[in-house]
């Protein structure tokens, strides 16, 4: 929302200088996000009279104007606008002045002295046609100061309003805002009914009640369209971001400006019966005031006459029936639409319009008859007219119901003393009702407060006005206490520390990313499509977190990063109700940092492998699984307590080609709810006795995994065994060509005593026995 300062000063003056008004505004939480100058500075210019302009001596296209200044005599000044003639009123800059980027001097201009210099819009800094001399109305009054007379040292004030408060986006609304925060006086314009002259009206029918729940509209006949609007509303609108356009449009948007009503003008020649508010039906198009012709959907409003629909409601008007300089007779409408009615109805039609920007989030149904009695004594002011009697159709309308605040609990919640009368006076100055009944106030909201519904909401309004930097910072009285910790878990700033730790790099990569990208990893996968996307690119969830690794991997290599390791911990989307967390990784380039220590190799699975048991504190179970993203030979499925965990491998090869890679990452993702579980910690006292390994080679079927040997034994391995490890796996000279030789190390000791031979052989036998039954593999001879 911008508006001119000195517009707002009109309605409620407090004794703030702009920077202070500014900072009371945002402590009030309406923020202001920018303060702009309506011109740049410049002096010591005025408003000038060409008295004549007569063609230089030496040059084709200079003139010697002489000018009148408001001085004794004219001034006589070189100009090369082309539009530079007798009786023009222009912007003159006197010897002295300082304008953006240059100062005005008595110089010769071709053998003829120049005093002063005739100014466009751009040599003043000024918006407009810069292809000739700023032209001035006719009335502007010769040596008046152009800064005083245009009103250029005004500010313009924007703010970010939050989608609640709706009632600011108006002048009215912000000098009720202004008035509340700084006591001062609020002069709101006050708009007397409009007798009506004529008898002529349209007939109204409203179809959608529940859309549109007040209808008024206005006959204005004999209107001149074509009258010039004041200076002064047009400066206004000029600086609340709207351009002016013909008069009867610009009253609308002034109205729209200062009380926060959307109104609308229909070329009344151009309606055919009467109107009727209803919903769009199947097959209707319009041609809208933008240009652009729109398929209608059942869900939108339409305002209607017999030929079909002549405007979007609440949003655009119609091109067919748009008022234009030759209309002499006008429509006026005012109304009230419900906000679900017109909410995502724009943005759906590619549409960003002032009014349905209000109408989505809510327009003060109690003014309605105020703007149009506003709008209708602007009109017959600057274009005159007939008026008509307000035809209204009025159902029914949104209720205010009472809100009990209890001062105990505004107490409480705010952590200061407010006083039941300091309240009551800034309710009322934001135009509530309030009813005291001992520690209790019974507010009502007004029609222009759609966010006030709750008791919290009027405590948020007591502090603010309060002042939240008023609000002391107290230290807090309750008692610290340490929150229980679960040993079981691992926090996800631990996992994260363990990433860093291990060498990789955390990214934190869109939740929203391309749907092609997504379906290359995984063809079959049910994607989640968003409704509203801020990008094509951007349309859907993501349901694995290798497609943003990868666009990482490819940004830095891009940038000469030529070994990269990186991991996120994030949420992946497989659909509304499954989102579950997961860690993942890449890896590329080298296994370490370029040294002289070892000689120089490319990361590869067993490497990350070892990474995720060194994070996880316990060897993987690697089972066979193929994934689509991954490479057949170089991937596997990781094992957590029986439970599949994740994945991990080498992108597949044509991966690696659709991505313009020069070598194959090597990618994880695991479960993180998986990976955040551990043992509990148990304390154990260290043996005495010594340890007895025992080395078994074991022949069994090439194709079986070595991690299910691993399984059976461990399965089967009495109390006395500390650890079983696969060392070495051997194939050739001895060994069948189906068959393979692992080679098993088992490690035993017992805390109580030292083991015998006895032991040992029985531990033994039990593992033999599991992989012969489990595996079929028999001991190597």
């Amino acid at each position: 929302m911008q508006f001119s300062e000195a517009w707002l000063r009109k309605l409620v003056n407090p004794a703030l200088d702009t920077t202070e008004l500014a900072h009371a505004l945002t402590m009030a939480g309406l923020e202001v996000e920018a303060l702009t100058a309506a011109a740049p500075p410049f002096n010591d210019v005025v408003v000038a009279e060409i008295l004549s302009a007569q063609k230089h001596p030496d040059a084709d296209r200079l003139r010697v104007c002489q000018v009148d200044i408001g001085e004794a005599a004219p001034a006589t000044i070189v100009c090369g606008a082309p539009n530079a003639a007798a009786g023009l009123k222009v912007p003159c800059a006197r010897p002295g002045a300082k304008l953006p980027g240059i100062e005005i001097k008595v110089a010769k201009v071709r053998g003829v002295e120049s005093f002063g210099m005739l100014c466009s819009t751009k040599e003043l800094g000024l918006e407009g046609a810069a292809d000739g001399l700023m032209v001035l109305p006719d009335d502007a009054p010769v040596g008046e100061d152009l800064r005083g007379w245009l009103n250029l040292d005004d500010t313009l004030v924007t703010l970010k309003l939050t989608p609640n408060r709706a009632d600011c986006l108006s002048l009215v609304g912000i000098a009720r805002e202004v008035g509340a925060i700084t006591g001062a006086e609020v002069r709101i314009p006050q708009a007397s009914p409009v007798a009506p002259r004529i008898a002529d009206t349209v007939e109204v029918t409203v179809a959608a009640s529940d859309a549109c729940s007040r209808y008024l509209g206005r006959v204005v006949r004999g209107i001149d369209a074509q009258a010039t609007t004041p200076r002064w509303m047009a400066e206004r609108l000029e600086r609340g971001g709207i351009r002016p356009l013909l008069a009867p449009i610009d009253v609308t948007n002034y109205v729209l400006l200062e009380l926060g009503q959307p109104m609308h003008a229909f070329a009344l020649s151009r309606l055919s019966g009467g109107i009727e508010v209803r919903l769009a039906r199947a097959g209707e198009t319009l041609a809208l005031l933008s240009g652009q012709t729109v398929e209608l959907s059942p869900d939108m409003l339409v305002i209607a006459d017999a030929s079909g629909p002549v405007a979007l409601a609440g949003i655009m008007g119609g091109q067919a029936t748009s008022v234009e300089r030759a209309t002499v007779d006008v429509f006026l409408e005012a109304a009230f639409f419900a906000p679900a009615a017109i909410a995502g109805r724009a943005r759906r039609l590619g549409l960003s319009t002032d009014s349905a920007h209000r109408f989505e989030r809510g327009v003060d149904f109690g003014a309605i008859h105020a703007a149009m009695e506003r709008a209708t004594q602007l009109l017959l002011d600057i274009c005159g007219g007939q008026p008509g009697p307000i035809s209204e159709v009025t159902g029914s309308l949104p209720r205010r119901e009472p809100i009990e605040l209890r001062l105990s609990r505004l107490r409480r919640v705010a952590g200061v003393e407010l006083g039941a009368d300091q309240v009551i006076r800034d309710l009322a100055a934001l135009g509530c009702v309030v009813e005291q009944a001992d520690e209790r106030l019974v507010v009502t909201p007004p029609s222009f407060r759609f966010d006030l519904a709750i008791e919290e909401d009027l405590i948020e309004e007591a502090v603010r006005l309060f002042g939240y930097d008023r609000i002391p910072a107290r230290p807090p009285a309750a008692p610290s206490r340490m929150l229980a910790q679960d040993e079981t878990r691992i926090a996800d700033d631990a996992l994260r520390q363990k990433m860093v730790d291990l060498d990789y790099q955390e990214v934190i990569t869109y939740s929203f990313v391309d749907p092609a990208g997504e379906q290359a990893l995984d063809p079959d996968v049910r994607l989640l499509t968003l409704a509203n996307p801020i990008a094509s690119q951007l349309s859907v969830m993501r349901t694995t977190l290798w497609g943003g690794l990868i666009e990482t991997l490819r940004h830095n290599l891009n940038r000469q990063q030529e070994r990269v390791r990186i991991f996120e911990l994030g949420r992946v989307y497989a659909s509304l109700a499954e989102q579950p967390r997961k860690l993942g990784g890449l890896a590329y380039g080298e296994a370490l940092p370029e040294q002289w220590g070892v000689p120089g190799r490319r990361v590869d699975f067993f490497d990350v492998k070892g990474d995720l048991e060194r994070l996880f504190g316990q060897p993987l179970d690697a089972g066979r699984g193929e994934h689509p993203a991954l490479h057949p030979g170089q991937s596997a499925a990781l094992w957590v307590d029986g439970h599949r965990g994740g994945w991990i491998g080498a992108l597949h090869p044509r991966l690696v080609q659709a991505f313009d890679l020069a070598a194959a990452p090597v990618l994880f993702e695991l479960d993180s709810e998986i990976l955040a579980r551990r043992a509990l910690p148990r304390h154990a006292g260290l043996s005495r006795f010594p340890q007895v390994r025992r080395d078994l080679a074991f022949v069994l079927d090439a194709g079986l995994a070595a991690g299910d040997l691993l399984a059976a034994l461990r399965e089967a391995a009495p109390a006395s065994i500390r650890a079983i490890e696969v060392f070495d796996d051997y194939r050739g000279k001895g060994v069948d060509q189906n068959q393979k030789s692992l080679a098993i190390r088992v490690v035993m000791q017992d805390t109580e005593r030292t083991l015998t031979d006895r032991d040992v052989d029985e531990a033994v036998q039990k593992l033999v026995d599991a992989a012969a039954r489990r595996c079929s593999a028999t001991l190597r001879a």
